[in-house]
């Protein structure tokens, strides 16, 4: 197949391409690179601030359309996939729809339908907007946040674009539950991709002292819940000083940011998801063991009953419990080697580079299968 990626979270789309490569397909990379965290790309899509920048960038946009086109599988991570308003998105999306074979939508971040389902008091026991009855810090702090995902040309559009893209796959538990009512015919579970690296897990033997590390984006830290955690964390470091230590770093490009988190044994990373997500697995690869979200519903989904490594925590916890969860790793630190091992085999089984690339590949090609007996 000849494939187009367009757009990334947290090098999502860059490190599925490798994977799909590695099966003997094409594949084009075309993003901003995450903005700060500068992810992998083969195309640069960039918007640059200023009136210059935005002519630059539709310029841009214009050429590279014009190229777009002949591809057996255009996928994108959004609705609002480029940088650029409901209106203007329909007339690029119907673009690529036109000159191209599949359009298949990677759900894989906010979007009005998943708003609705976070909001809608049923889908969820908590979500980044609601936890119980109750809102978020995050969404009592940017109420506009809402009123632009829920406007009627974000809904207009969404609806538009959801109702014709050729099928709809998704990289965790919540979005897999968001569109499961509303589009089961074309839907699918891809999950996120992560290398395994070589070599032996992180921990091997009972540290001295157990690192743990935290990674904030400030703009996001109320929405990830990674002020909380922060907050329990050095809690537990000033408790027991002589047996922890608290690493924090703030908005670091991603090459760096991994060279961080591989001196670290334990990673705390969010609260309001069920699932782990591309910060967590890039742990768990490596055998650092790792404080988010992984509830029942979400082992369930996935037919995980043996590996279950992660350290559970939610909004539902008191930030007693919190810090206790974390405590625990610190003052019975001789777990920490088995939770290592038992991180990577869990990595490795559900969501290797290798298996999340087949899973793409197989539901890329039963679109292009349906299409033809149709």
């Amino acid at each position: 197949m000849k494939i187009l990626l367009i757009g990334d979270a947290s090098n999502f789309h860059y490190t599925l391409a490798r994977g799909v490569e590695r099966e003997g397909h094409t594949v084009t990379v075309a993003s901003s690179g995450s903005g700060w965290m500068n992810t992998g790309r083969d195309i640069d899509i960039t918007r640059r601030d200023g009136t210059l920048g935005t002519l630059h960038y539709a310029s841009r946009l214009l050429r590279l359309l014009s190229s777009f086109r002949g591809y057996d599988i255009v996928q994108v991570t959004n609705p609002i996939f480029l940088h650029l308003r409901p209106g203007k998105m329909r007339w690029v999306f119907d673009t690529l729809k036109r000159n191209n074979r599949h359009i298949i939508y990677e759900a894989l971040g906010t979007d009005y339908n998943y708003v609705r389902a976070c909001l809608d008091g049923a889908t969820f026991r908590y979500s980044d907007y609601l936890v119980g009855s109750e809102p978020t810090p995050y969404a009592l702090a940017h109420p506009d946040n809402q009123e632009q995902w829920l406007s009627k040309a974000m809904r207009d559009y969404t609806c538009h674009f959801t109702d014709n893209v050729d099928g709809i796959t998704a990289c965790l538990y919540e979005y897999y539950r968001t569109y499961e009512p509303l589009y089961p015919e074309k839907l699918s579970y891809g999950g996120i991709p992560v290398d395994i690296p070589a070599g032996p897990c992180r921990i091997e033997s009972v540290p001295d002292k157990v690192r743990i590390f935290i990674g904030v984006q400030s703009a996001r830290s109320q929405l990830k819940g990674t002020d909380i955690l922060l907050r329990a964390a050095q809690s537990v470091a000033a408790r027991h000083p002589s047996l922890c230590e608290l690493i924090v770093v703030e908005n670091m490009p991603l090459k760096e940011y991994r060279q961080r988190l591989a001196t670290a044994h334990v990673l705390l990373d969010q609260l309001y998801s069920y699932t782990p997500a591309t910060n967590a697995l890039m742990a768990l690869a490596g055998g650092i063991v790792t404080v988010s979200g992984a509830e029942p519903e979400y082992y369930r989904f996935i037919g995980e009953s043996e590996l279950q490594p992660i350290v559970n925590v939610t909004p539902l916890d008191s930030l007693e419990q919190i810090e206790r969860s974390i405590e625990s790793l610190v003052v019975h630190k001789e777990r920490l080697p088995e939770l290592s091992r038992q991180s990577r085999a869990f990595a490795a089984r559900h969501n290797a580079t290798e298996v999340v690339a087949r899973r793409h590949i197989d539901f890329w090609q039963s679109v292009i299968d349906n299409s033809t007996r149709l």
